[in-house]
């Protein structure tokens, strides 16, 4: 790779880096190439871009990206891949524990999440989490909820009423 592909690919991985809603750091080794093959695939499949870089091009992406660049060179040791969730930050996390209970040579050794690095395991925790669309869903139904109480109360009242009127013509017919 040359001088100005180094480049390039600096300036792409910062323009990701701070594009992302979440950073999932992962230690690969082991993994052959239909395993690999495979995760991608699930990644791709929920937004999520995973890219595996060298080491020194990601820390010099993550200080150009202006990130809290000392607690993230930490995480970059040995065969390090990267996960860029996009809209989703929860969908890597997802993907990784589904990934995992097949395959043991993915290993999140780190997270980044709005600002904060957190430990390994906490990806669990994220995995357990509702998707957006999931939130915006409940959301929606918890507000349509008493709206449709409403309606159906409001709609009784009126077939009582009609009900009465209907009885009220009937006994004056009679």
């Amino acid at each position: 790779m040359n001088k100005n592909q180094k480049v390039e690919l600096i300036d792409k991985l910062s323009v990701k880096l701070k594009n992302a809603s979440a950073l999932y750091f992962t230690k690969y080794t082991g993994m052959d190439v239909p395993q690999a093959t495979e995760l991608r695939f699930k990644f791709k499949e929920n937004n999520v871009e995973y890219l595996i870089s060298k080491n020194t091009l990601t820390k010099l992406a993550i200080t150009k990206s202006g990130l809290d660049d000392k607690a993230l060179n930490k995480l970059l040791l040995g065969q390090i891949g990267i996960a860029y969730a996009n809209e989703d930050p929860t969908a890597p996390a997802k993907v990784i524990k589904e990934f995992t209970k097949l395959n043991d040579c993915l290993e999140v050794i780190g997270l980044y999440f709005e600002g904060e690095i957190y430990n390994p395991d906490k990806y669990k925790e994220f995995a357990e989490l509702p998707s957006k669309e999931e939130l915006l869903t409940k959301l929606v139904c918890g507000l349509n909820s008493p709206m449709t109480k409403i309606a159906y109360c409001l709609q009784a009242n009126m077939v009582k009423i009609a009900n009465v009127l209907n009885s009220l013509k009937e006994q004056k017919n009679k």
